[in-house]
């Protein structure tokens, strides 16, 4: 009996993935001109902020401005804008106010670039970003009339091992188990999903959400601009972004244990969510190959086998990951949810997650 039941948790992502996958789409080629504001909250970037300026400017098909917000940075970014608005016009620097109590520092600085932008489509853009020339185009051209939000999932770049393990999860948790078809159709914040690193709003409908200012305390924008934009009554919409957009999130370990851990718990780490995903994750990707190695190769432990694998190698495939990471996917799956169980425990003491050097209470 258990057996089966492994199956069927196996069985999930897998048939949620076959689906999912017809759907999550890249964006055709832009067929029409339009006005964009990229907006980019930047602290202590100086390594990564010129790549991004120089992709962003590289767009072809749009009218732009880029404006990067200097959010308090102790090293050379605000030197490295400086000069490139010194020669291009369309670049602009805007300096932070000071971080005031009660907001984390992307969405202030977000909030405040929203404000400075001059054109009603606001691209928010990650400085570890890289675009393609087109990417903005299509952006501009693609996003419905009817959606007020549209985010794109960009290819993930893994180097160390650490990040190869876990980064590719953001994959397969968004299509494994969030039924993007459902998601398409409703304005259910309880379908809200997005990816922080790159979205599109309509300026109207973000001021009239609450915009960032809404989301001010909290660390997961991906998860939870959507869902402000869908309790407002507007539609967001997600993409397939990776022949558009590539980004490396962390450069080592530490840094994508403690990136992704300080925002877990509004996410997968939330005290909801977290038992349920555990018996999904646990018993569906991790208990088949361990009753494949006790019961040996049954046909019922040999499918459930098949079923967790399946995705992932499908995946890696489709987003351009790394191979490695689908093989050793059942020990992926065991490393994210000892760091999220982390998370969660770490909420509970009431420890405060750190980023960028600042700490920020749990919410």
């Amino acid at each position: 009996m258990l057996s089966y039941f492994i199956l069927f948790l196996a069985s999930i992502p897998a048939t949620m993935f076959l689906i999912n996958v017809a759907v999550f789409r890249t964006l055709p080629p832009a067929r029409r001109r339009g006005h964009v504001s990229v907006l980019i909250p930047a602290r202590n970037e100086e390594h990564a902020i010129g790549e991004a300026l120089e992709s962003v400017l590289a767009n072809t098909g749009v009218d732009l401005e880029v404006v990067v917000l200097d959010d308090g940075s102790t090293d050379g970014t605000a030197e490295v804008v400086k000069a490139m608005a010194a020669s291009d016009p369309r670049v602009r620097l805007a300096t932070g106010i000071g971080l005031p109590a009660g907001w984390c520092g992307k969405q202030h600085a977000c909030w405040l670039l929203a404000q400075q932008a001059r054109y009603d489509l606001l691209c928010f853009l990650d400085a570890d970003v890289r675009l393609s020339p087109d990417a903005l185009g299509r952006m501009v051209d693609g996003i419905a009339p009817g959606t007020a939000l549209l985010s794109g999932f960009p290819r993930q770049i893994t180097v160390t091992f650490l990040e190869r393990l876990l980064i590719p999860m953001i994959h397969f948790v968004l299509l494994g188990f969030l039924p993007v078809p459902g998601m398409k159709r409703s304005n259910d914040p309880a379908f809200a999903a997005g990816c922080g690193q790159l979205m599109l709003a309509r300026r109207d409908e973000y001021f009239r959400a609450g915009g960032h200012s809404a989301i001010r305390a909290t660390l997961h924008d991906g998860l939870n601009l959507p869902r402000v934009f869908r309790e407002a009554g507007f539609h967001t919409d997600i993409f397939d972004a990776t022949s558009t957009a590539s980004v490396r999130m962390y450069h080592n370990a530490s840094e994508a244990w403690w990136g992704l851990m300080k925002n877990a718990v509004e996410g997968l780490a939330a005290p909801s969510r977290l038992p349920v995903f555990t018996i999904l994750l646990a018993g569906g990707q991790v208990a088949p190959f361990v009753l494949l190695a006790l019961a040996g190769p049954s046909p019922v432990a040999v499918a459930a086998v098949v079923l967790a694998w399946l995705p992932r190698l499908l995946m890696a495939l489709r987003f351009r990951q790394p191979l490695d990471s689908a093989v050793l996917h059942p020990i992926g799956i065991t490393v994210l949810l000892v760091l999220q169980w982390t998370a969660l425990v770490r909420h509970w003491r009431r420890v405060p997650s750190s980023w960028k050097g600042r700490a920020y209470p749990q919410p």
